[in-house]
């Protein structure tokens, strides 16, 4: 039986060829990026195209570096300030009001999760406007980091997330025992609830972080070149009359990499969390 059992989970050939096929295709996208970022400008269009990397990366990033205009550095540093601020913001709030909505009774408490789920179906371009004048003509916000980073410190994904989390994960034994001790709620949340939350805020982490380090639409409407962030100033690489796509090519390289830093040291953590947090039957 065990015997039927194993064979049964074993990937057949064609599934290894399936995802080696899926991999590479991911991939792919992401080294032609790196290739053309160390090639020169007229390489880029040789037929048949490039496979192999040049060696003319130090100078493409050297041009990206004197180009006082797109500020490419200060964008990069902004993007990294801006990213853990909003990170920190959803995972922290989004466990706050996930454990409350799960497993604490208040009035009106399914009312109010309506409303957040609601939140999650309107379009993000439909409060632009309404936003931008809330930031720039109220708080005087405009050009600032706090126009991108105070909106977006909750979000009502990572509300309704860590709701359905708690609501599976964290018993209401575990919680009554611990108010028979004599703890208060914010003592069960932060010493009991939050640790049991780690997997999913791993993965709450990971998913903000990226989404926040590629959202260009809100930071180029609110920020301008002297407080960009990198996707503001990879756009400001390509305003000129002639775009030079090594040079572009160059600094969307450098600034993929603390995206891959970021899921290679979360995605260990996101496992192992999962691991540790698993129920064995």
């Amino acid at each position: 039986m065990r015997t039927a059992n194993r064979r049964a989970w074993q990937a057949s050939p064609l599934t290894y060829i399936a995802l080696i096929i899926a991999g590479v295709l991911s991939v792919f996208p992401l080294y032609f990026m790196f290739i053309i970022a160390t090639k020169r400008n007229d390489n880029i269009h040789d037929t048949p195209p490039p496979v192999l990397p040049g060696g003319n990366f130090s100078d493409n990033f050297g041009r990206v570096l004197d180009n006082d205009h797109a500020n490419f550095i200060y964008g990069l540093m902004n993007s990294v300030f801006v990213s853990t601020c909003v990170t920190l913001g959803v995972v922290l709030f989004g466990s706050l009001a996930g454990f409350a909505f799960a497993k604490l009774k208040f009035r009106g408490r399914n009312a109010l999760l309506l409303v957040i789920i609601g939140t999650m179906m309107v379009p993000t371009q439909l409060g632009v406007i309404p936003l931008y004048i809330m930031m720039a003509k109220w708080l005087d916000w405009d050009g600032t980091l706090q126009a991108v980073i105070v909106p977006f410190l909750v979000t009502g994904f990572g509300v309704f997330m860590m709701r359905q989390y708690a609501s599976q994960s964290v018993s209401d034994e575990l919680i009554e025992a611990a108010r028979v001790d004599g703890c208060s709620t914010f003592r069960i949340f932060w010493s009991i609830v939050l640790p049991i939350l780690r997997p999913a805020a791993a993965v709450l982490g990971l998913l903000t972080f990226m989404q926040t380090w590629n959202d260009f639409v809100w930071p180029f409407i609110i920020l301008d070149n002297k407080t960009p962030t990198v996707q503001v100033s990879l756009n400001l690489l390509a305003e000129a009359y002639y775009t030079d796509y090594a040079q572009v090519f160059a600094a969307t390289a450098v600034a993929t990499v603390p995206l891959v830093i970021v899921f290679i040291v979360f995605g260990k953590q996101i496992i192992g969390g999962i691991m540790e947090g698993a129920v064995k039957a």
